[in-house]
């Protein structure tokens, strides 16, 4: 990182600097600064709230996308909370233990790229639902429940329309997964949603449904499921494959016509239907993992 140290207590500042060049780090420092000297771009900044209060004010103002740390000498509104106010992040009190300023470093930091990854996702998010068109569809708040569907991102706007609705934090589980189990088993208060539903045997479907009974659970299913015994909806796009986005795979193209038809057509209708033998149709299970229904 590059880090800048306003700091009119030189010894103290050649501390830091010290310390921060062993960590890796590339630091200026500056005693009093030049505001118009200031030229370079700094994703930390260091400062003094000893340097007059304006021009605190000025260099927080001037660097409001880098991480500012204030190092005080006491708390006061013109050290600590106007600079705040102003957009700086924290403060530490002098003296102070080095490991704690760098790990102040580290945490802001930290949570600076969380919120820029953030951002992204939710960008891209509303890129991929913008051309999913759910209106006049919501989930109920009763839990827990099973979106029927033939579209899984139709599904995932649906889910992330609710878990904003009722601010709840979401967790994704694809029940193909080895160690489904035990993250559905893991102890959270939000919304477990839990994709590939169809891909479970009978027994495992049984088994979940027993485990979800009194959790926040969405599940979803790309065929019907009769025996459910909580709240489903059905969700069904008739244009799905003029809406996709890319080219799917012969073996996706398969095992999603096989999931979402075998429970009305027999395997000698179906395979007919996928243009192969009953025998291909056979391999293409065991080679998927498509469970043949009873």
């Amino acid at each position: 990182m590059n880090i800048l140290i306003i700091e009119s207590e030189i010894y103290l500042a050649q501390k830091v600097v010290s310390r921060l060049l062993d960590d890796g780090h590339n630091c200026d420092f500056v005693e009093s600064p030049n505001i118009d000297n200031l030229t370079k771009d700094y994703d930390i900044i260091l400062l003094s709230t000893s340097l007059p209060a304006s021009l605190c004010k000025t260099i927080i103002r001037r660097y409001n996308d880098s991480i500012i740390l204030l190092l005080v000498s006491y708390i006061s509104d013109e050290t600590v909370t106007d600079p705040i106010k102003e957009g700086a992040k924290d403060y530490i009190m002098k003296p102070f233990i080095m490991d704690e300023l760098v790990r102040k470093i580290y945490h802001y930091r930290e949570c600076k790229s969380l919120r820029k990854e953030l951002q992204t996702l939710r960008e891209y998010l509303d890129f991929q639902f913008n051309s999913v068109d759910t209106a006049g569809s919501v989930l109920p708040t009763t839990f827990p429940l099973l979106i029927e569907t033939n579209s899984q991102i139709s599904a995932d706007k649906l889910a992330f329309e609710l878990s904003r609705k009722l601010d709840l934090q979401m967790k994704f589980i694809s029940l193909s997964s080895d160690n489904w189990q035990k993250q559905v088993n893991e102890r959270f208060n939000g919304i477990l949603y839990l994709t590939d539903f169809h891909a479970l045997k009978k027994s495992s479907k049984e088994s979940i449904i027993r485990i979800i009974e009194e959790k926040k659970a969405i599940l979803v299913s790309l065929e019907n499921e009769e025996d459910f015994p909580y709240t489903k909806v059905n969700f069904h796009k008739d244009d799905e494959f003029m809406l996709s986005n890319s080219i799917m795979t012969i073996n996706d193209y398969v095992k999603m016509m096989v999931l979402s038809y075998q429970s009305k057509y027999p395997d000698t209708e179906l395979s007919k239907k996928l243009g192969i033998s009953r025998k291909s149709l056979w391999e293409k299970r065991k080679k998927l993992g498509i469970e043949k229904k009873k």
